[in-house]
């Protein structure tokens, strides 16, 4: 038993400086190409900035950042893919299903990351044929101004923003641009049928893009309660703004959004140690400074926020968000004709 232990140490030890060698060959490599560019969706434009500012100065290896809304982002994409163009390296979106369709049309280049074994449990294997990886999670929650509602009244489940009391005081981002809105509207369909919209339009909503539209209207004051993320509204309110949360007792929508390796991408070795970085501590600690689930357990959830562990979280599956988006889509232009 001895000896057997001795062995698995000096096996241990002899393949530690190999890993070693090889992270190192890849950020030579990466360094060599000098760049890349990075079509995102999960965060707000300074947080998305301030990670691939953080990567340049870790690794010499400048990002492109182009930060649109999900929808936004695919279909500037497709667009690349019909011009015959490889423009983006790195694709991150908050619609899972862009992935699935993407997946199997052979876009994108199969990479597991050494990194993403360390991320929790909850968001490893997201894509078990390895093409795919979750690198942000985050929550759609009711947010409100907590200069005009107070505490106790704000709304507690996702039902309350029916009220006819919150009239003309109700903000929500658009299914056909953010991904966190598509999931959102779908896992409400799934919950209460479409009459959950038909009655919410009763209560005219003010629609922006973005889910991140939300912060906006409220600390304006032009919307008093609205369904919005956690990490956005969080982060405006550390900043000092009248904004809160309130994690509804049916349940917060869980957001998993993930990203992948453009096949052919120009820049392989780049994009490479750059999803590496996305499941590192070091992008972990920025996710949590802008109040987004930090995926690593070492990091832990910023203040004021939640641990997920203490948050009922609802989600569809990945299958119902592949195909029930472009859905829900249409029925929402259909129902609010936007």
């Amino acid at each position: 038993m001895k000896r057997l232990a001795c062995l698995a140490i000096i096996a241990a030890l002899a393949f530690a400086p190999a890993a070693r060698a090889d992270m190192k060959a890849l950020e030579e490599a990466a360094k060599k190409e000098g760049e890349l560019t990075w079509y995102i969706a999960h965060y707000t434009s300074e947080g998305a900035e301030e990670l691939g500012a953080e990567f340049t100065k870790l690794y010499g290896v400048k990002v492109n950042v182009v930060r649109t809304t999900a929808q936004v982002a695919y279909q500037r994409l497709l667009q690349d893919l019909k011009n015959n163009q490889t423009i983006c390296d790195v694709f991150s979106s908050t619609d899972v299903g862009h992935f699935v369709r993407l997946s199997a049309e052979g876009r994108f280049e199969k990479y597991v990351p050494e990194n993403a074994s360390k991320i929790l449990p909850a968001f490893r294997n997201f894509d078990p044929a390895g093409f795919y990886h979750t690198t942000s999670a985050g929550l759609v929650v009711i947010t409100y101004n907590t200069a005009k509602v107070k505490a106790e009244d704000a709304p507690k489940k996702w039902q309350d923003l029916l009220d006819i009391k919150w009239k003309g005081k109700v903000s929500t981002g658009h299914p056909g641009f953010s991904g966190y809105v598509g999931t959102w509207v779908l896992t409400m369909k799934n919950l209460y049928g479409w009459s959950y919209f038909d009655k919410l339009e009763k209560n005219k909503p003010q629609i922006g893009r973005s889910i991140n539209d939300t912060v906006t209207a409220l600390n304006a004051g032009e919307r008093q309660v609205a369904a919005g993320a956690d990490g956005s509204t969080l982060f405006s309110a550390a900043r000092g703004n009248p904004l809160a949360v309130s994690y509804p007792s049916d349940g917060s929508v869980l957001i998993i959004a993930p990203s992948a390796i453009m096949k052919g991408s120009k820049r392989p070795a780049a994009a490479k140690l750059f999803m590496e970085y996305l499941n590192s501590v070091e992008a972990a600690k920025i996710n949590a400074k802008h109040f987004a689930v930090p995926l690593r357990p070492e990091v832990p959830a910023p203040a004021g926020a939640r641990p997920l562990s203490e948050v009922k979280t609802i989600r569809p599956t990945v299958a119902e968000i592949s195909k029930g988006i472009p859905e829900v889509i249409e029925q929402w232009r259909d129902t609010f004709g936007n």
